[in-house]
């Protein structure tokens, strides 16, 4: 039940630490970071099935990365590598059955499995009917599921929220189950809570006790040992982390939280690494920046007049790094 076969891998869904999709942040550089500080299952940002129908498959040779272009502004929606193939959680939005899956189909074969957000409460995907508008259309969550488990190869997963009764929550986790799914992941909140409000870990538990598919729990982890103590709190098989691990991606190791400061340098040498979107690596270092710090102070001001990974490698003194990666780059590729 707990483990699906892909490729000849197994996805076990029991015990596991898992960073939590975030748009913006949840590029291949914070998952490759999170995995490497202990992160069993990385989730990417979630993308719209509309924006992946614009996009095509391409092997970039130079970064050993299989990335998703947008066919005519080039722009790269997704990248993966092949290190990252057994664990990578591709998430999407989409309202409709046949898009969803005309548009895993371009990613499937390069991640582990495939998760429909169901959860997200920001504007732009309830007015698409995506994302947490889906709560209140089992029919099409059914449909969306179904069609998705019956053609794809991989696990299919889904993220959702609470509903406005307990009763509720269980009674939609229970028709998601029918459909197959591999697991669900459950965030503590409704639509309508903001993230100061603490996440309803009771519920959660509802939900575990219903269902016999493994349980994602999300909400407030925001130390290694919280995720010990959700996990006992709802019962659920695994546990997910956003804000913490976007704070400070160390979370994940069992050996405590590294300094912030030091985790933002890896995570810059990352971006570099791999050649990531600017803006996503610039949002990425404020959010931390802003949570230990200050935007204010000259750190903040000087990532706002950065306009490159190399303007970013002076500021914090990775100039070496910077060039040594692109010297080489492609070299033992």
């Amino acid at each position: 039940m707990y483990g699906s076969s892909i490729a000849g891998m197994e996805i076990d869904y029991r015990n596991k630490l898992v960073l939590a999709p975030m748009v913006r942040v949840g590029t291949l550089p914070l998952r490759m970071l999170a995995a490497e500080y202990g992160a069993d299952i990385t989730y990417g940002e979630e993308i719209i099935d509309h924006k992946l129908l614009k996009c095509e498959r391409r092997i970039n040779d130079l970064l050993g990365t299989v990335d998703v272009v947008e066919k005519g502004t080039e722009s790269v929606v997704f990248r993966t590598c092949p290190e990252e193939r057994s664990r990578v959680v591709f998430q999407m939005g989409t309202s409709d059955a046949v898009r969803a899956l005309r548009a895993a189909q371009i990613v499937c074969m390069d991640v582990a499995a495939v998760d429909i957000n169901m959860g997200c409460p920001k504007a732009f995907s309830i007015s698409g009917g995506m994302g947490a508008a889906l709560l209140s259309k089992p029919e099409l969550i059914q449909d969306i599921l179904t069609t998705l488990k019956r053609n794809l190869d991989v696990p299919v997963t889904c993220k959702i929220r609470l509903l406005q009764s307990p009763k509720e929550t269980v009674e939609l986790a229970r028709r998601i189950e029918k459909t197959g799914v591999s697991a669900l992941a459950v965030h503590g909140r409704k639509v309508a809570d903001r993230p100061r409000d603490p996440a309803k870990w009771s519920e959660i538990a509802d939900v575990v006790a219903a269902v016999s598919i493994p349980v994602i729990a999300n909400g407030d982890v925001f130390e290694y040992e919280d995720f010990e103590r959700i996990r006992v709190a709802t019962g659920a098989s695994s546990v997910m982390a956003a804000r913490g691990a976007l704070w400070n991606a160390s979370i994940f190791s069992p050996k405590g939280k590294l300094p912030w400061e030091d985790v933002k340098i890896e995570y810059l040498k990352k971006s570099i690494l791999w050649d990531n979107d600017m803006k996503s690596t610039k949002y990425t270092l404020k959010e931390m920046i802003a949570h230990y710090s200050c935007l204010e102070l000259p750190e903040g001001k000087a990532i706002n007049k950065s306009d490159t990974l190399a303007d970013l490698a002076r500021l914090y003194e990775e100039d070496k790094y910077y060039e040594h990666v692109n010297k080489n780059r492609g070299r033992s590729r």
